[in-house]
């Protein structure tokens, strides 16, 4: 680099000397110094940019992620036709437990549509399954059965765990923070989720809609790979006309592409 430096300034030098030989117009040393110094700044820049953070200018914002940890509902399902048949030999009264997730990152725009230069705009797509504790319980449908219709074969199960279980699909914008730099917080303003529970509610219905929370952080570990962080919040409507707000945190293994 520096001998390719003190070329052009001989070759600047040489090209003034033949400039008054020849009786060209006149080119002042500053003029020719100004323009190599200008090249200079301009090769120090470029060079100041690759070298921000090694493996930065391949990333593409793309990643598949794997997340797993704790999840809590806010309301417990106790007390509920298909959870414990009315607390009839013990109540479904847990309210924690785990989740398991996957999901993707889109890149959108790397600065906010020229508003935030460095600050990306991702959106998500994920899939997450939920498991809360479950207690063993009167098992709603066989016990039914067995109770009104004797000869039915159908048993009264008393002492059956009953699993409360929650499947959760969003979509969802991210802003992500620090262009360049291996570690970079980010944060979901508000995203689109879309609730399966099970059992079903006292209606026999399913299906819920509601909104979701999140801030999180991730670190480039080597080459593609990345560790993360985040904490999120879920609101749900209650279309099920049970409480289907939940909160989780955990971690997540990342994969660029």
């Amino acid at each position: 680099m520096e001998r390719g430096r003190s070329v052009k300034k001989i070759v600047g030098l040489g090209a003034l000397t033949l400039c008054v030989m020849w009786g060209a117009p006149a080119v002042s040393f500053s003029q020719v110094v100004q323009a190599l110094t200008v090249e200079e700044r301009l090769e120090r820049l470029e060079q100041k940019t690759l070298s921000v953070s090694p493996g930065a200018v391949q990333e593409t914002g793309n990643m598949v992620f794997f997340r797993g940890g704790w999840a809590n509902l806010t309301n417990d399902r106790s007390n509920e036709v298909f959870t414990d048949v009315y607390g009839f030999s013990g109540s479904n009264d847990n309210n924690t437990g785990y989740y398991v997730g996957a999901g993707l990152d889109l890149m959108l725009t790397r600065n906010v549509w020229d508003l935030l230069p460095g600050t990306w705009v991702l959106g998500e797509i994920g899939v997450e399954f939920k498991r809360f504790n479950s207690e063993k319980v009167t098992q709603a449908v066989p016990s039914t059965c067995g109770a009104a219709i004797p000869s039915s074969g159908c048993t009264v199960e008393t002492n059956k765990k009953v699993q409360i279980t929650m499947l959760t699909v969003n979509v969802a914008p991210k802003l992500m923070f620090m262009e360049g730099s291996r570690f970079r917080p980010w944060i979901i303003p508000v995203g689109l989720d879309f609730h399966v529970i099970s059992p079903p509610s006292n209606d026999t219905t399913v299906l819920d809609i509601g909104v979701q929370f999140a801030l999180g952080a991730q670190v480039r570990v080597w080459k593609a790979l990345h560790l993360g962080v985040d904490g999120r919040f879920h609101l749900a409507t209650g279309q099920t006309d049970t409480t289907n707000n939940f909160g989780t945190a955990g971690a997540y293994l990342g994969i660029a592409f």
